[in-house]
């Protein structure tokens, strides 16, 4: 039985397992497939923002311009002058220029503070505009992108115009912030700057310019040390990396540059308006030029900023144009809320990093909860993109936490369940009945055995009481005396022979029931002339008890089922309290409270062991040793009173009482 089982068990669960193994896969090649598809969303979003901002004009980063087509000029604002700076890009700081020169400005600063008022920029918004311009000046300046700020008598000279201060006086200077709260008087100068060539060196791979001081980090370590599991990628992996990168650097050198026409209102001619206070007394003056304008491009600041800047040529000289964004809220403002609104969010984790450096970890629904420690990031690899175009750079890595079942793996996992459930209840449904059998086949055995000492032993006594008849060896008081044992011995051959062929008809099914009226007095005398002979026989006495009134109850049952279950009873009363020092045999009935009649037959034996009160009841079953029982019997009487008592849809019970052994016969009345 256990080679069968493992014949069975170990196929099964082969497959079991190859098909979870196969169904994990195409879980996981469907969850690429979102992660893919996530990618290319996001991917789409940040270009369509870049390609948005590359479209700007030249002109756009200067606070005032002309409306094109106006004659004479008609002056209108950037629609990067708005404050706070209005934008789709998310975690933007803002705008910034730096001319060929290194003169640092914002389109939302305007040329001065008489310059805003008459643009409808009230003082109290002019020095908030002053606190954004400084720090957008402080951040490229604390990147070295900037040099320090140079004081020259050509600073103290300046035109109202350039130094962007008014020609009004004032007795305080704009106060202002500094990065750690406190305030701080910033001089309304000319921010001028040494070079531009901290821009140079953003996209090389190299220490970035800042590197003299302590760059900035997020604590999580770099790509290569994040701990995932690559057992479902392909070798060619960190080739696609490379083949990535190519492609940015083939990006970077073939991009269009794109030459536009500009027109910028004349400075001088806007400082003399100013100065007549009359903007209607001169005609305003226009600068007319041709620029060229590159792509933009990104790269991540020493201070944990993004930047993203374009190079401008404007007659021959290099102008810088770009934006400061806030590295956090532009990968959330995008990255964040794509993922959370994906079903990949529900099995894995999101790793953004940027050329290398981890920036942040987006963890399985929990995206706002994220990782301080990159020893805390476990799973395997599902997906590892880079965007395309200008961030190229900034690098998306899936790690899947757990695979979701899905359909099939739902169905494989119950037909596992229902496999391996039917396959060990099965095994153990066999084993029992293979215990059974085994123990039927046992019984069987010493059922044949004890029928044929039952057959024998009267047989034996019946052929030596006829001889001896035969012979006349024996006198007429001995005769007498023979002829009983003989009908004794008939008598007891006639019962096991009844037992065993009612035993094969129950084995076939083939119980007819002839099922009539009696009253419980007609039965205990039925009962009393069938049993008393056998007790007088042996010795007993005997006595029936039983009131009026239960005598006048009727019952319906099969008269020769009933006289052959009270046969068995006495006699099995009889072989185990044969030895008792009171041979009384007790024979009742009484109403019970539900109105159901109770035949008992009581005895004053050593009674029945608690333990085998229920198995007396079973086929073949008899107490005791083979080898040591005292008791002769064959083991069916008592299941067949059982199911005989059954078939007359009645019930049997046994109780131990002090002493001896009570059995109860339950019948129920009958009108």
């Amino acid at each position: 039985m256990i080679l069968f089982f493992l014949a069975l068990t170990i196929p099964t669960v082969t497959l079991i397992i190859q098909a979870s193994k196969q169904l994990k896969w195409e879980a996981f090649h469907q969850q690429r497939l979102f992660a893919t598809e996530l990618v290319k969303r996001i991917d789409r979003r940040y270009q369509g923002l870049i390609s948005h901002e590359n479209d700007r004009p030249f002109t756009d980063f200067s606070f005032l311009n002309v409306i094109s087509g106006s004659d004479p000029g008609i002056l209108k604002r950037s629609p990067l002058s708005e404050y706070p700076p209005n934008s789709n890009i998310p975690g933007l700081l803002g705008y910034f220029q730096i001319d060929d020169q290194g003169k640092f400005s914002t389109p939302m600063m305007p040329p001065s503070r008489q310059q805003g008022l008459s643009n409808g920029i009230s003082d109290l918004e002019y020095d908030q505009r002053v606190l954004l311009r400084n720090r957008l000046y402080r951040t490229l300046n604390e990147n070295q992108l900037i040099g320090q700020l140079k004081k020259s008598k050509k600073n103290d000279e300046a035109s109202p115009v350039e130094a962007g201060v008014t020609s009004a006086p004032r007795t305080q200077a704009p106060v202002t912030s500094n990065d750690n709260g406190q305030s701080e008087k910033f001089p309304q100068k000319q921010l001028k700057v040494e070079s531009q060539a901290g821009f140079d060196m953003l996209q090389e791979q190299k220490p970035s310019p800042g590197a003299g001081k302590k760059s900035y980090s997020s604590g999580l370590g770099r790509v290569e040390d994040l701990k995932l599991e690559k057992k479902y990628q392909q070798q060619a992996l960190e080739s696609k990396v490379q083949e990535s990168l190519a492609r940015e650097k083939t990006y970077l050198s073939k991009r269009v540059i794109r030459k536009e026409r500009n027109v910028l209102p004349d400075e001088a001619s806007i400082a003399a308006q100013l100065k007549d206070h009359d903007p209607q007394t001169d005609e305003l003056g226009v600068n007319i030029f041709e620029s060229e304008i590159d792509a933009y491009e990104f790269s991540r600041l020493d201070s944990g900023h993004f930047v993203l800047y374009r190079k401008v040529w404007r007659d021959g000289q290099r102008y810088i144009q770009g934006i400061i964004i806030d590295a956090l809220p532009f990968i959330n403002g995008i990255i964040g809320t794509s993922f959370n609104e994906t079903l990949v969010s529900n099995t894995s984790d999101l790793t953004i990093a940027y050329n290398g450096d981890v920036l942040t970890v987006l963890r399985a629904k929990d995206a706002g909860r994220y990782l301080s420690n990159i020893d805390a990031l476990q799973g395997t690899l599902l997906l590892q993109k880079r965007l395309s175009q200008a961030l190229g750079k900034i690098e998306l890595i899936f790690s899947v936490n757990t695979l979701p079942a899905g359909p099939g793996g739902v169905l494989v996992t119950w037909l596992s369940l229902i496999i391996m459930l039917v396959l060990g209840g099965g095994f153990l449904l066999i084993y029992r009945l293979g215990l059974k059998q085994i123990k039927l086949a046992r019984q069987q055995q010493d059922f044949v055995s004890a029928v044929s000492h039952e057959l024998k032993t009267p047989l034996t006594s019946i052929r030596m009481y006829g001889e001896m008849l035969k012979e006349g060896w024996a006198d007429e008081d001995k005769r007498k005396t023979y002829y009983e044992y003989i009908y004794d011995e008939s008598e007891r051959l006639t019962r096991l022979i009844n037992n065993v062929l009612q035993l094969a008809r129950m084995t076939r099914n083939d119980i007819k029931l002839d099922l009539r009226t009696y009253s419980v007095s007609e039965l205990l005398d039925i009962i009393k002339s069938k049993v008393s002979s056998l007790l007088e026989r042996n010795g007993f006495e005997f006595k029936i008890l039983c009131d009026e009134a239960t005598g006048k109850l009727n019952t319906k049952l099969d008269i020769d089922y009933f006289t052959q279950i009270f046969i068995n009873l006495v006699d099995n009363a009889i072989k185990f309290s044969c030895n008792a020092e009171l041979k009384q045999i007790d024979i009742g009935c009484k109403i019970t409270q539900h109105r159901e009649v109770q035949f008992y037959i009581r005895d004053y034996g050593p009674g029945i062991a608690k333990d085998q009160t229920r198995k007396i009841f079973q086929l073949f079953y008899r107490t005791g040793s083979e080898l040591t029982r005292e008791t002769v019997g064959t083991g069916i009487g008592l299941a067949l009173v059982m199911q005989l008592t059954q078939a007359m849809n009645g019930r049997i019970d046994v109780v131990n009482r002090d002493p001896g052994a009570e059995f109860s016969i339950y019948l129920k009345t009958v009108e």
